[in-house]
């Protein structure tokens, strides 16, 4: 097993917002960037102690950690098991901790550049 240095889950408002469909928001082509590297499990003693957090334009717009999933890394991947067939290079992404940028008042948004 691999882990990923970061995931960016890029999400259309609008596209969620015009029909309730949280769904179409996301699966465009370039909505789930990531890199910089994969790093392997030897290298991560504990994936359940990892600092999650995002940065826009120098301000941390989400700061948490893996320690406040709702489910640990065995259990998520228990589950998917059940019914996705698992292949060496799945990516698990496994969700948006506090801090999105359409629930801050106001709003943040993506722009051109960020």
């Amino acid at each position: 097993m691999s882990w990923l240095h970061h995931v960016n889950d890029v999400s259309a408002r609008d596209f969620q917002f015009a029909d309730g469909q949280w769904q179409r928001g996301n699966p465009a082509t370039t909505f789930a960037p990531m890199g910089q590297w994969i790093v392997t499990t030897d290298e991560i003693p504990d994936p359940h102690t990892l600092s999650i957090k995002l940065r826009l334009n120098g301000q941390t717009m989400q700061d948490s950690n893996t320690n406040q999933l709702i489910f640990d890394v065995p259990e998520l991947i228990a589950f998917l098991s059940e019914s996705i067939t698992l292949e060496p290079g799945d990516v698990i992404a496994t969700g948006t901790p506090p801090g999105v940028g359409f629930a801050r008042k106001p709003p943040v948004f993506l722009k051109s550049g960020d």
